[in-house]
């Protein structure tokens, strides 16, 4: 496994990273799974481990919690999110000063840590004063309660703006945004963010990057009643079309001559971006953590590089 600062921020996490939202409590339910893949995962370099107080309503952080808390502590790196609502109670939601205090110490407690490495506004709240959020997450930074602060899905201008004021109030500015990023989904990101990235310094996690399994072949035939697709139709309806299908059955032919299976190539196309500072992947059996791992070692050809670049052209219908 290799490791790439978040941007010009000091921290050091795995190129390939474990995520909690549509694996932990959402498909896996033992907890002897759990505890396998986990352990994998951190056996094979695996350092940063993202969650959020939104994935299956607090359950993923308690169960990846559960088994982190017998690892050593000061070898990972962990990340959780806070925004979406958790109840019905009107501030129990956005970022709000009082919302993103209150639920970082529900994600601690859940977690069964002190301090979390990095804590992340989920999403832009136009509702709450852009000053007042990065106050708050400031002051959770000078608590000692997280060491680094960060976006996820937040405008390019916004992250801009947050920066700005944090650096005009000497408070301690986002290092990371975390942002959906795959060769399916690569136009806002390579035309907005990684300027934004270059100039601010934030560093760029990036989610979804085999499109929620389709850059996989896992759906060459359709999608069947088990699958995250038919789980989750808000991606079917925009991910999904003859045309993806079609450029995806095209890509295996690529990955083929690359000795790699067509997961391994996608996520080994994302770590070829220096921007890229990790991929966050997801895992409901050991044999799909496995090959996801492979792909870190991957070194794609230039060849290879463009051959898929062309096939998934970047457009702003992405």
């Amino acid at each position: 496994m290799k490791y790439r600062k978040l941007g010009r921020s000091g921290l050091k996490i795995s190129e390939i990273s474990l995520g909690g939202w549509t694996t932990f409590a959402a498909s896996v339910r033992d907890p002897e799974t759990i505890r396998t893949i986990v352990s994998l995962a951190f056996s094979a370099g695996v350092n940063f481990f993202d969650m959020a107080d939104v994935y299956a309503s607090g359950e993923a952080e308690r169960q990846i919690g559960a088994v982190l808390r017998d690892f050593p502590r000061h070898h990972l790196v962990l990340s959780s999110k806070t925004y979406f609502p958790m109840s019905k109670d009107p501030n129990d939601r956005g970022l709000s000063r009082k919302h993103v205090h209150e639920s970082v110490r529900e994600s601690l407690r859940r977690l069964q840590t002190d301090y979390l490495d990095l804590y992340s506004a989920h999403r832009f709240d136009s509702d709450v004063p852009i000053e007042e959020i990065v106050r708050a997450f400031s002051d959770l930074v000078s608590q000692g309660l997280i060491l680094y602060w960060g976006t996820s899905e937040w405008p390019a201008a916004k992250i801009q703006e947050a920066v700005d004021i944090a650096r005009q109030n000497c408070w301690h500015p986002p290092v990371a945004e975390q942002a959906e990023y795959s060769l399916l989904h690569r136009y806002r990101v390579e035309q907005e963010l990684f300027p934004t990235s270059a100039k601010t310094g934030v560093g760029l996690v990036v989610w979804s990057p085999l499109a929620q399994g389709l850059l996989t072949g896992k759906y060459d035939d359709g999608i069947s009643e088990d699958t995250r697709f038919a789980r989750l139709p808000q991606f079917t309806q925009r991910l999904w079309s003859e045309k993806n299908v079609q450029r995806v059955k095209k890509m295996k032919a690529i990955a083929d001559d690359s000795g790699l299976t067509r997961a391994q190539l996608a996520l080994a196309w994302v770590l070829t971006k220096r921007q890229v500072t990790s991929a966050i992947t997801g895992a409901t059996r050991v044999e799909q953590l496995e090959e996801n791992l492979k792909a870190a070692e991957a070194q794609l050809s230039p060849e290879a590089i463009s051959l898929v670049e062309e096939l998934f052209a970047a457009t702003p219908e992405d």
